[in-house]
């Protein structure tokens, strides 16, 4: 991993962090200017392994280092790639350690750019990514959003961890794709039904599971459309996702999406909504009564795919039950025209976890389908999700 310098830089101490979670070696190279935002120290606890630094260290350099860098790595990430350094590579430059080392190698380059807006659109910038991808160059990034400039924003910001994350897995596992080709649209998190301009009828859905599946189906090479409902975590990585507030609203952004591969509906679809919406705040007026709401039911969005005239070929639906977890889900099989249902127990007293399923990290599931019922132990919403990605893949690959 080469750390360029950038504000950015800080992103890496979690990326080194979240590879070695998953077992990969990573071994950094800091530029001079990396080392103004992040310090070698921090680097070298996290990845377990000497930081290098100068081109012209006796120690580093007694082998001439900076070729057996370039050769013993699998693969080079570059985070954040600064326009300096994309244009160093571009242009042949290897004044410095990290541009050596880019130079010599003959393994895959990823660069997750990270710039101001200005720099990323220049038309300098823009030559040297055309030419970098000529190269062989792989990129991931950069997303739109706020700098750390104050009253700057646009696209520039680098890639999140886990974005970066998929991508190098993606490189570097390419036959570990089972699920290359296929689309897939899912939803996720709660709907919020207004009753007001301020008030709004909601459930306690997270999102952390759909979305953790969501990122476990593109890593399988899935291109994966998740329409979410309003929740506080990230987008998932990988993921191409599209933000919705209400059930009519999601129902309406799924079915654009058709035709797809397999539709996956672990959105927690608040089920009725107000039959009218005050256009003002509702007050409390004292010596007024109390306002009565008047309900309406809500498209019920699994069961309007699962009988679809574009009906996906795999229909998978979520069910959170409080009792009779399984006997529901066999229910809802049969009803919603859903091929398998993954059902959860959500009740206060489901024991899973410190605060419960809805909100919590961990989960406790049973695929219900036209073979039966497998449960799955407890464990890590991001466990289950890639458990659930493996059973999908393998419904899809028949």
């Amino acid at each position: 991993m080469i750390i360029g310098g950038g504000i950015a830089a800080y992103k890496c101490l979690d990326l080194i962090r979240r590879l070695r979670e998953r077992g990969y070696a990573v071994r950094c190279v800091m530029t001079e200017a990396a080392q103004q935002f992040i310090t070698p120290l921090s680097v070298g606890a996290l990845s377990a392994d000497h930081v290098f630094l100068d081109l012209f260290d006796r120690a580093d350099e007694h082998d001439v280092g900076h070729i057996r860098l370039s050769r013993e790595a699998d693969l080079i990430v570059v985070a954040p790639a600064t326009a300096d350094l994309m244009a160093k590579l571009a242009n042949g430059h290897a004044n410095d350690l990290a541009s050596a080392v880019l130079m010599a190698t003959d393994k895959p380059v990823l660069m997750a750019p990270a710039m101001n807006p200005r720099m990323w659109s220049h038309p300098a910038t823009r030559r040297n990514r055309v030419t970098l991808e000529a190269d062989g160059v792989r990129f991931v990034g950069p997303n739109k959003g706020e700098m750390a400039e104050s009253g700057e924003a646009g696209e520039g910001r680098m890639a999140e961890p886990l974005e970066i994350v998929a991508a190098i897995e993606a490189l570097l596992n390419p036959k570990d794709q089972p699920l290359a080709g296929k689309r897939i649209v899912m939803t996720s998190g709660p709907t919020h039904e207004p009753i007001d301009p301020v008030r709004y009828i909601a459930n306690r859905s997270s999102g952390k599971q759909g979305h953790a599946l969501a990122a476990a189906l593109a890593a399988l090479g899935a291109d994966v459309h998740l329409v979410s409902g309003p929740v506080t975590i990230p987008d998932p990585a990988g993921v191409t996702t599209y933000h919705v507030e209400t059930a009519r609203e999601m129902l309406a952004q799924v079915e654009g999406l058709l035709p797809a591969d397999a539709g996956i509906f672990v959105a927690a679809v608040a089920d009725w909504r107000t039959d009218n919406e005050a256009s003002q705040k509702m007050k409390k007026e004292k010596g007024k009564p109390v306002p009565s709401l008047s309900l309406v039911e809500n498209p019920d969005i699994l069961a309007t795919i699962g009988h679809h005239a574009q009906r996906p070929g795999l229909v998978v639906g979520f069910a959170a039950e409080t009792n009779d977890v399984i006997d529901n889900a066999k229910g809802k099989l049969v009803r919603k025209g859903a091929d398998m249902i993954v059902a959860n127990d959500v009740s206060h007293g489901s024991g899973i976890g410190p605060s419960g399923v809805m909100g919590g990290d961990r989960n406790r599931v049973h695929l219900v389908s036209a073979d039966g019922v497998e449960s799955l132990d407890e464990a890590s919403k991001d466990e289950i999700a890639r458990q659930l990605a493996a059973k999908i893949a393998e419904a899809l690959t028949r």
